[in-house]
């Protein structure tokens, strides 16, 4: 069991209701790029796009999601030494990641983070992606 149920982080992917799909967790210190490639493997998402914010565009993501079949839409960095191109009209269609978010801090558990162990705290996560999908 990890100890840290302040120190994590969730990555989720929604579909276009903003239903969970799958749920990821790390730990506070690592990048949210390290988690993009683990968090799509398995899905199908060719002939779809994958929207993402700025902390997801490294060059092996990018790489990953063109080679599935998979249209880009994640802004490059400010620092980004070959930009690329992003749909920012695509783009406002991330909020559906955030609303669901959102959805799961309703609960006060989870927003609030009570619980000392970060398996307890995935538990909770997980129920409350479930309510979401049941609604």
């Amino acid at each position: 069991m990890s100890r840290g149920g302040k120190n994590t982080k969730i990555h989720a992917v929604v579909d276009g209701l903003g239903n969970p799909i799958r749920l990821i967790f790390t730990s506070g210190e690592v990048n949210d790029s390290k988690s993009g490639i683990p968090l799509l493997e398995g899905l199908e998402i060719s002939h779809s796009a994958v929207l993402g914010d700025k902390a997801y565009g490294t060059v092996e993501l990018l790489t990953y999601v063109r080679n599935a079949g998979a249209e880009v839409v994640i802004p490059p960095k400010s620092n980004a030494k070959d930009p690329w191109e992003c749909d920012y009209y695509r783009y406002k269609e991330r909020h559906l990641v955030e609303c669901f978010f959102n959805k799961i801090k309703h609960y006060r558990r989870i927003a609030t983070r009570y619980d000392k162990l970060s398996s307890m705290f995935q538990a909770f996560v997980y129920l409350a992606a479930i309510i979401v999908w049941l609604k």
